[in-house]
């Protein structure tokens, strides 16, 4: 057993697909299922049923993919700690981030690491808050970027930017007029939100809170797991959102939405990292870097 082998089976399982896994790692299908058939062969195992056009894992599989996971981290942990010796002149950092992080903020965190870094390669994984906090537990992820503060006992947590948060509806919504009781006109609307599990549905049920709205008794026509999936919704009915400014600024500017006046607090970005696993160089310097302003986006983000 090699950890080619490993990672290849890891990509597979993870992912519940051959091809998707082979694109993944830079490998043909036909070299991921001869990999996958030797694990099974040489070890008379049955990893993988084939289940009409797809596949699952078998109990054996699953119960070797918790083996799979903790050796290539160990085997992370030792090749940073190689790169760490050799100054940061090699190595790779896994990152995973929540959608509007990932999709407006850390993108500019990335490039410039990269500027004075180039050898270290970056991996990122974009997913809800929920998922990240998963991954960086795991050892799947050296540092986690969302949008709150996680609940966890192996967690720490850094608070690295604020992000601005409205509400928005689309063009001719009631709340695009002045309104004499702007919390019940909320609480009469109906939404289009993210999924539970995303800092952006949690921030909105806080901040429903905070208006003395119940959000539990909000009428929530349809929830998606992406920011542009809410967008695109948004702009074909006559629901509202809670979206970052960032996300949504296009549209405004362009008059498809508009911004409903609700004084809101920021939110606050955070980096998790595992409190337990020593972090390495690279890691260092990255969280390093997102504590030093730059000159983007000040309207949008504050470091």
């Amino acid at each position: 057993m090699t950890l080619e082998q490993l990672a290849i089976f890891l990509a597979v399982a993870e992912r519940q697909h051959v091809t998707r896994a082979a694109q993944a790692l830079g490998l043909t299908p036909s070299a991921v299922s001869a990999a996958i058939r030797a694990l099974e062969t040489n070890h008379d195992v049955l990893l993988f049923d084939r289940v009409g056009r797809g596949i699952e894992l078998t109990q054996a599989g699953r119960i070797f993919l918790e083996e799979a996971r903790a050796t290539l981290a160990a085997a992370n942990r030792a090749t940073l700690v190689l790169a760490e010796l050799g100054g940061l002149n090699r190595g790779r950092l896994a990152l995973y981030a929540s959608q509007t992080v990932a999709g407006h903020w850390l993108p500019r965190q990335m490039m410039r690491f990269r500027a004075r870094y180039p050898e270290i390669i970056l991996d990122l994984t974009i997913g809800n808050s929920a998922s990240v906090a998963e991954a960086v537990e795991g050892g799947r992820a050296e540092l986690g970027f969302v949008e709150a503060e996680i609940p966890s006992q192996v967690l720490s947590h850094l608070v690295v930017a604020e992000d601005e948060m409205v509400i928005v509806v689309p063009k001719g919504h009631p709340l695009t007029q002045p309104v004499a009781d702007l919390p019940a006109a909320l609480a009469a609307s109906r939404w289009v939100l993210r999924e539970p599990g995303s800092g952006t549905r949690a921030y909105f049920e806080q901040a429903m809170q905070s208006l003395g709205i119940d959000p539990h008794q909000l009428v929530i026509a349809l929830t998606f797991p992406s920011n542009e999936a809410v967008l695109s919704a948004l702009t074909e009915g006559g629901c509202a959102s809670l979206l970052s400014r960032s996300t949504v600024q296009a549209l405004v500017e362009t008059d498809a939405l508009a911004i409903v006046p609700v004084p809101l607090a920021p939110r606050r970005f955070t980096a998790l990292r595992h409190r337990e696993r020593r972090m390495s160089g690279a890691a260092r310097q990255f969280l390093q870097l997102c504590s030093q302003p730059d000159d983007h986006g000040r309207s949008l983000f504050k470091n």
